[in-house]
């Protein structure tokens, strides 16, 4: 069945949760110990995007002229998360090393080179992802602002460090919050981590490789001109997730990756809305087949973390 977008205000107004997920944006930032160092990247629009057209570029120590580059290769699916690692794996380097583990993580990696690579920033770098004609996607930090050692929670020194408040950018992990739909294309005036991003301890790349974000891909497939269906929220992350659908729902039946049925439910009561458990569920992709009142029905796909 042709698959297509399809959402009303009937169905939560879900076109206003698109109208920000129009391009990829950083989504995890790593700044360890020696050269552990990683940034993820992520899809949250509805197409396969080609990182070819990408680059992450590093603005070293207040410097308002990129000092090194990465451009991008392969491709990103809707909803997917890419990690870049620092290539540095020589054990005996001036610089330190990157961790085996993760740079085992990585889907692409800078070069071992310090000169030429972004992937050796520290807690006072600026960091973009921008496009290769030039056009800003991200900023990490504030371009052409040295902050000290880091980039703090102190508004009092426009969050430099400048009075010594609580480092946000330097031996931290920081995670970009849920309901941030896009990246920052404007340089910003001041650089306040903690409006958009969660932070872990140094060191932590547990979370790379996979985002949770607000521009949800819904998996909606077209089975008639009135009928459309909505899970929400997906990836699914809680214990449960919900379907909403513009017919009555007559059956849902849940299907693991090699089509073996996990889960068939029949509502007894008439509706076009279903919560379904999934505390029995292990981490994974899930087909789930949507049966109408009509006997119609269509097969979409879930992913639950």
């Amino acid at each position: 069945m042709k698959k297509s977008l399809l959402i009303t205000a009937a169905l939560l107004s879900t076109s206003a949760i698109f109208a920000q997920c129009t391009d990829l944006f950083i989504s995890e930032y790593v700044e360890g110990s020696s050269q552990n160092k990683a940034l993820e990247v992520y899809n949250p629009t509805l197409n396969t995007i080609d990182l070819s057209d990408y680059v992450i570029k590093r603005y070293s120590n207040g410097s308002l002229t990129a000092t090194e580059q990465l451009i991008l290769s392969g491709t990103i699916a809707s909803g997917e998360a890419i990690v870049i690692v620092n290539g540095q794996t020589d054990s005996t380097n001036t610089f330190g090393f990157v961790d085996p583990v993760l740079f085992a993580m990585g889907d692409i990696s800078g070069t071992g080179d310090h000169a030429d690579s972004p992937m050796f920033f520290n807690g006072d770098d600026a960091l973009t992802l921008e496009k290769t004609n030039g056009a800003i996607i991200d900023i990490f930090g504030k371009v052409g602002e040295d902050p000290g050692s880091a980039w703090t929670d102190d508004a009092s020194a426009n969050y430099t460090d400048a009075n010594g408040g609580t480092w946000w950018t330097r031996n931290q992990t920081l995670i970009r919050k849920a309901s941030v739909e896009q990246g920052i294309s404007n340089n910003p005036s001041m650089f306040n981590a903690t409006l958009e991003w969660d932070s872990l301890p140094s060191n932590t790349w547990t979370e790379l490789g996979q985002h949770t974000c607000d521009c949800i891909q819904v998996g909606i497939e077209e089975v008639g001109p009135q009928e459309t269906v909505l899970f929400f929220p997906n990836p699914s992350i809680g214990e449960q997730f919900m379907i909403k659908a513009s017919s009555t729902i007559k059956q849902v039946e849940i299907f693991n990756i090699i089509g073996k049925e996990v889960y068939s439910f029949a509502p007894q009561q008439q509706s076009g809305e279903l919560i379904v458990s999934t505390t029995s569920f292990t981490p994974g992709l899930y087909l789930v087949r949507t049966t109408f009142h009509n006997n119609r029905s269509m097969t979409s796909r879930i992913t639950i973390k």
